[in-house]
């Protein structure tokens, strides 16, 4: 197997032989397959998985599948031709068919386990045996690990067919929850917050599965008929898939002895997940629970600024389950996300996720998230209180760091050189009492207007005569700070690369995966422009299309405000 240092990109990754000069399978050659997979790969029905890392899968192709779209931006970083994107092999590949990929590149994926816990509660009931055993990647299946242009990457399909973890589902993901999660990781890259990423976006011809959604201009909370969706694949890369949830299920296991290789199975995972996230931050001459105790310190520093980076863009995680929390500390699996339109502290898009991962929660859920992360840690350090002590200190040391993040975020966002918390606050109350719009309101404050006037392009109504003067007070209070700089053009520029202009409308993505229903892409092309440059002043017709408020008509409308699946 090539090394780490060897692996280095050629001019341009033109063919699938190129990019099989590239891999480096760590996950499979240094971490356990479940010792009941079968060689080939076939293990497309539910199971339980009692041990082992992964579970070699062999991808379900999708039927006629037909190019849809793909990242030009991680093309670039990854050091591939923009052409290998339309080629038959890659077509093949992306849509799930391995069978004829070159050596040494693997002929099965795999896909992994992982336990769930919701807001620091342990659950196995969404394991369809009661046992915690069958809960996992049921539709993602990761078929490539490689080093390209310095970046090591993990390329993963989601709707890529049945694992032993799918429940009974059919291992499908449908066109319109795959173009949403095309779109949104790239748009969340150049917002400039930590996320997976996309690489590409194949879309079936003929197959369909039926999937519960909403009637056109229907207000209801759950979904009123079964619809017939075309399937399609995206393929999402990171730096690693592993997750919270997967640190949880092996430290379960190592906490009740479940099997002999318990304990080992936990710390290699651990240590796998130091070698494919933390590399660069752990000294490699470090003992095991030194190591272990500085990669939690640097995930609760990775994971406290995402969550700071998602309330500064107005994301709502939705499900910010343990099972959604990258061990990376990045954002990932786009299911019921949203961006906050008119804002509302407890905007939640999902009607399953309640109040606990509601906007201004996620704070709040990320440290439950953590605290998951370190329990899951404890059973390596039974032996050594020392480290012990440390480890709990670390945890405790969260909602700190968190508020820390959180002072400097809105600091940044209004221009300021410090946090005033009567400031941010008195402003949080304004914006909800006016039913401003998030995203508007901050950039057009990052003009600095000196009255009411200028922020009235965010007023989803008009202005109540009762509030125009405690505008105007507020408005008095923040310039008095911000002439304090000394340079008002200069913290207009600065607040203009925090605030973006242009964000994720839900109401404007509809209309996208609509059309590609219809096999026309051109508005994914579009979009894709639009927000993968979301700082930038865009065109006359862009900014008149994509930088307004939301009209009358989509609020409360079931698959725009709110769904309760994206499948």
């Amino acid at each position: 197997m090539p090394n780490k240092q060897s692996n280095q990109t050629p001019d341009k990754v033109k063919t699938l032989h190129d990019l099989a000069k590239l891999v480096d399978y760590s996950l499979l050659d240094k971490l356990t397959p479940d010792p009941q997979a079968t060689e080939s790969g076939d293990d497309h029905y539910p199971r339980q998985v009692f041990s082992g890392h992964y579970v070699p899968v062999k991808p379900t192709p999708i039927e006629n599948p037909k190019y849809v779209a793909h990242s030009k931006t991680l093309f670039q970083e990854l050091g591939f031709d923009n052409d290998l994107a339309h080629t038959e092999e890659f077509m093949r590949l992306f849509s799930g068919d391995t069978m004829q990929v070159p050596e040494p590149m693997r002929k099965y994926g795999w896909a992994t386990g992982y336990a769930l816990s919701i807001f620091g509660t342990e659950y196995i009931q969404q394991c369809p045996f009661q046992t915690g055993n069958g809960y996992g990647d049921g539709r993602a299946i990761s078929i490539v690990e490689a080093v390209a242009n310095g970046k090591r990457v993990e390329m993963q399909l989601k709707g890529a067919g049945r694992t032993p973890y799918c429940r009974g589902a059919d291992g499908r993901a449908v066109l319109r929850s795959s173009v949403r999660e095309f779109l949104a990781q790239e748009h969340m890259h150049a917002l400039n917050v930590r996320t997976s990423r996309s690489l590409s976006l194949f879309a079936s011809q003929s197959e369909t599965v039926e999937r519960p959604w909403y009637i056109d201009g229907s207000d209801s909370v759950d979904p009123e008929i079964m619809i017939s969706n075309f399937v399609a694949i995206s393929t999402r890369v990171a730096p690693s898939f592993l997750r919270v949830g997967q640190l949880e299920l092996f430290g379960r296991r190592a906490r009740s002895n479940q099997h002999p290789n318990a304990q080992q199975e936990l710390k290699d995972i651990v240590l796998h997940l130091i070698e494919r996230e933390y590399s660069n931050e752990i000294d490699k001459s470090l003992s095991f629970e030194d190591k272990v105790i500085q990669m939690a310190v640097a995930f609760r520093d990775r994971l406290t600024s995402l969550v700071a980076d998602w309330i500064r863009v107005g994301y709502c995680q939705g499900n910010f389950n343990s099972d959604n929390c990258a061990g990376g500390g990045f954002t990932l699996d786009y299911g019921p996300f949203g961006f906050c339109e008119m804002f509302d502290p407890v905007y939640q898009p999902w009607t399953g996720g309640g109040r606990h991962f509601s906007f201004l929660n996620q704070p709040i859920a990320a440290q439950k998230n953590f605290e998951m992360f370190c329990r899951a840690l404890e059973p390596l350090f039974s032996d050594d209180p020392e480290a012990m002590e440390k480890l709990d200190n670390i945890c405790i040391g969260f909602s700190f760091i968190m508020e820390q993040k959180m002072e400097k975020m809105w600091a940044a966002k209004l221009g300021l050189e410090r946090f005033d918390q009567e400031l941010v606050i008195r402003l949080l109350q304004l914006m909800v009492q006016t039913s401003v719009d998030y995203t508007l309101f901050f950039r057009e404050l990052s003009n600095i207007p000196t009255n009411i006037t200028g922020l009235s392009k965010s007023f989803y109504a008009p202005l109540k005569d009762d509030l125009k003067p405690q505008w105007d007070q507020w408005l008095q209070a923040w310039h008095k700070q911000v002439n304090q700089t000394g340079d008002v053009e200069s913290t207009s520029e600065k607040m203009k690369r925090v605030n973006p202009k242009y964000t994720w409308r839900e109401w404007l993505i509809v209309p996208a995966y609509k059309q590609a229903e219809e096999g026309n892409y051109a508005l994914i092309e579009e979009l894709q422009s639009v927000l993968t440059n979301p700082y930038d002043e865009q065109s006359p017709e862009m900014e008149s299309k994509y930088y307004r408020l939301r009209p009358q008509e989509y609020f409360e409308a079931g698959g725009i405000s709110h769904y309760s699946c994206s499948s």
